[in-house]
């Protein structure tokens, strides 16, 4: 054994002597010998005591230490800082050498004495020798002797990268398999003071550079840290190396940096489109980062909404606006597009389709979409903008694209508006007077609103005005065929030209009725078309909304023949003077059965308007039951033709009440459905699954709810329990 030994010993002087550069490689011949020593002496092992193994495996060991106690550790000890970082690097690195040559010697134990004995290798206990002797001595030296040189590089000092890649390859080679070592002894103290370092430079630029400059700043840092971790720290240090430094550079300062004079809300108004895309890219990274970012630009969104709402109040209070509210609503929904046209482009570019940003950008249009301006609600500004838009379309030729693209902006902004129901109302109302008095009306334009409007709210929501436009079609045939019966029928003569307009009444809107008694003049065509409606149909009844109704009458004044365009209503009252030449109004509301209301429209029209076909006695700007009036034949225009149009009248009242009657339906019906599928509910919930089904729809009210219920209650569609008066049944 001693024997055996000693030539061991040989081999290890020698080896020593390999990795200082005194002596050359191994010979084979001098390996062979060594390797068949080794395998003799564990060959004669014996194998209930395994004494000559055992003492082979104390030997190595021993050996390893000595050599580390009298080489490794003392030259370690003489260096420092990078000296000491070379030193480690090296002498670990013959360390390996070492114990790779000696486990080869030493082969036979591991095979089968390291086996039985279920014990380290021989190559694990060398790499233990140095952690517990060398390593274990220097770790802190190293550790301090890293970060100083990573701050270092932080300041844009130059260092070894290469250096410290081998150093940190140490730390994670001690763990032999896994990084505890590393992180333990290592990455917790780099971590801890690269949070101390951003900490003192967040204190310092947050004071002295603005947003922008802060940003660009912590980007940079970003980077040159991820680029830390590629050249040479561990690769898992990467996500928690990057949190310290977020952490310290935005989550702390992450308020005073959005709140600064150059920050978010400046960006956002200044429009500084780099900038905010930098703003995501950073507070996207950090938990619930994007939330003070949302918050702001949701406020910015709705100050920029609501500026535009007052700057349109106060233009209307100032009178400012020539053509009364209808200029200044049509600017008002041109604002609200373009703000939603740059920041929808925000949140899609800048914000990268971001759910938080997206979710804030939608509060903030519900919000002052929703809000009354000028006594009116946008449902209604937004159903006149769009009515501008497509007679503006119709008369002045603008391309399919523009109208295309208006279409899609108005039907996004319509998402924000809480009470579509009653934008459809109102859209209805318009579109019933561009189909029946608009001539340049395009039915292209109107059936792609339509189906834009089908495809952002259903197929329910559009299908009265889908009807309508049907109806104006069918109405062209309708036309074509009376004309036919005309020519084919000598006995039906009208006595006029007439065109009628057969409407289907579920479609359009509710007009107001007038038992009018029509002058001779109408009477007959009036019947001829009834004859000829009744020869084609059955079951079906003509209601005739003369309101809606147009006809060109010629007046014959002194001067010349004008032709005068005037509704159904002027046109009898008009009608009269052919067969007296001085009426009193009880005398005209008595021949045409007139209602005071509609009379004292039709007869401002006529003799207090711009064109005053009628005088009146008293000649005053207002129409009493008293005045008297006589066709003014004196009358004269430089036109041979003119449109006199009725005093507008104003129905938003009327659509409003319609649609509240309406949604009381709505409710009932959604309260019926939910019970019907849930057969018992309490009262909350069933409230809030109400609420939840007509929201798409309407915001229902609370109180209205709960008054439907009740109502509900009492003709019997649902009872109450017995013991619990808060929960309800459905009765079938």
């Amino acid at each position: 054994m001693e024997e055996g030994w000693a030539i061991m010993e040989e081999g290890i002087a020698k080896l020593k002597n390999i990795l200082e550069e005194l002596e050359s490689q191994f010979s084979s011949e001098e390996y062979m010998r060594l390797y068949t020593t080794m395998f003799n002496l564990a060959a004669r092992n014996n194998i209930e005591d395994n004494y000559i193994c055992q003492q082979l495996y104390n030997n190595y060991k021993e050996s390893v230490q000595a050599y580390i106690m009298s080489t490794v550790n003392p030259s370690l000890r003489d260096k420092h800082d990078e000296f000491m970082l070379r030193e480690l690097v090296r002498r670990w690195s013959d360390h390996k050498v070492m114990v790779k040559w000696l486990s080869r010697f030493l082969t036979y134990l591991d095979r089968y004495f390291v086996v039985r004995k279920n014990i380290e290798s021989v190559k694990d206990l060398g790499f233990s020798c140095f952690r517990d002797m060398a390593y274990g001595e220097v770790k802190h030296k190293a550790k301090d002797a890293v970060i100083a040189l990573i701050n270092k590089e932080r300041e844009g000092g130059q260092i070894d990268r290469a250096l410290l890649k081998n150093v940190l390859d140490v730390f994670v080679e001690m763990g032999n398999g896994n990084i505890e070592f590393y992180t333990d002894d290592f990455e917790d103290a780099m971590l801890k003071d690269t949070a101390h370092y951003y900490s003192r430079k967040a204190s310092q630029w947050i004071f002295q550079d603005s947003c922008p400059d802060y940003m660009l700043k912590v980007e940079e840092c970003l980077k040159k840290e991820k680029n830390r971790v590629s050249h040479y720290l561990h690769s898992s240090s990467e996500t928690k190396l990057l949190e310290q430094v977020e952490n310290e550079l935005l989550v702390v300062s992450a308020n005073q940096l959005l709140e600064k004079e150059t920050g978010c809300r400046a960006l956002l108004r200044d429009d500084k489109v780099d900038e905010l895309s930098r703003m995501y890219r950073l507070f996207n990274n950090i938990p619930k980062g994007l939330e003070e970012v949302a918050k702001i630009f949701k406020q910015h969104v709705l100050s920029e909404g609501l500026m535009a709402i007052q700057m349109i109040e106060d233009a209307t209070s100032n009178k400012t606006e020539k053509a009364g509210g209808a200029r200044g609503e049509h600017a008002l929904m041109t604002t609200f597009i373009e703000l939603h046209n740059k920041y929808f482009a925000y949140t899609t570019g800048c914000f990268c389709n971001n759910a938080v940003l997206h979710k804030a950008l939608k509060q903030a249009f519900e919000s002052f979409c929703n809000k009354v301006v000028c006594g009116t609600s946008n449902a209604d500004h937004l159903a006149s903008y769009c009515d501008y838009i497509l007679k503006k379309g119709g008369s002045e030729k603008i391309s399919d694209e523009a109208i295309d693209e208006s279409m899609d902006k108005i039907v996004k902004l319509l998402a924000y508006i809480s009470d579509k129901d009653l934008f459809a109302e109102f859209s209805r109302k318009k579109l019933s007077r561009r189909l029946l008095f608009d001539r340049n009306v395009n039915d292209d334009h109107e059936r792609l609103f339509l189906t834009k409007l089908k495809q952002q709210c259903g197929g329910q929501f559009t299908s009265k005005m889908e009807g309508m436009v049907t109806d104006l079609a069918l109405a062209k045939e309708n036309q074509n065929q009376f004309h036919e019966y005309l020519i084919n029928n000598n006995a039906a003569i009208p006595g006029m030209d007439l065109t009628v307009n057969v409407l289907t009444t579920g479609f359009w809107p509710t007009y107001k009725t007038c038992d009018l008694r029509l002058p001779a003049e109408m009477v007959k065509c009036v019947q001829v078309f009834k004859e000829h409606y009744e020869s084609k149909t059955k079951h079906r009844k003509l209601t005739w909304i003369y309101s809606l109704g147009t006809c060109s009458i010629n007046g014959k004044f002194d001067s010349k023949t004008i032709e005068l365009l005037v509704g159904t209503y002027q046109g009898a009252v008009l009608l009269l003077f052919n067969d007296a030449q001085r009426l009193s109004y009880s005398d005209i509301k008595t021949q045409l059965n007139f209602e005071d209301d509609d009379l004292i429209r039709v007869l401002h029209s006529l003799s207090c308007g711009k064109y005053k076909i009628l005088k009146k006695d008293p000649d005053s700007k207002f129409v009493s039951p008293n005045d008297y009036f006589e066709f003014n034949s004196k009358f004269t225009d430089k036109m041979r033709r003119i449109r006199i149009p009725l005093p507008v009248v104003d129905d938003r009242k009327k659509v409003i009440q319609d649609v509240d009657n309406d949604r009381r339906y709505s409710i009932d019906a959604a309260l019926v459905r939910i019970m019907k599928g849930r057969k018992i509910l309490c009262h909350q919930q069933l409230i809030l699954e109400c609420v939840e089904m007509l929201s798409h729809m309407f915001k229902p009210d609370v109180k209205v709810i709960k008054k439907r219920i009740e109502d509900l209650l009492a003709r019997d569609y649902l009872e109450r329990d017995a013991e619990n008066p808060n929960l309800y049944k459905y009765v079938a």
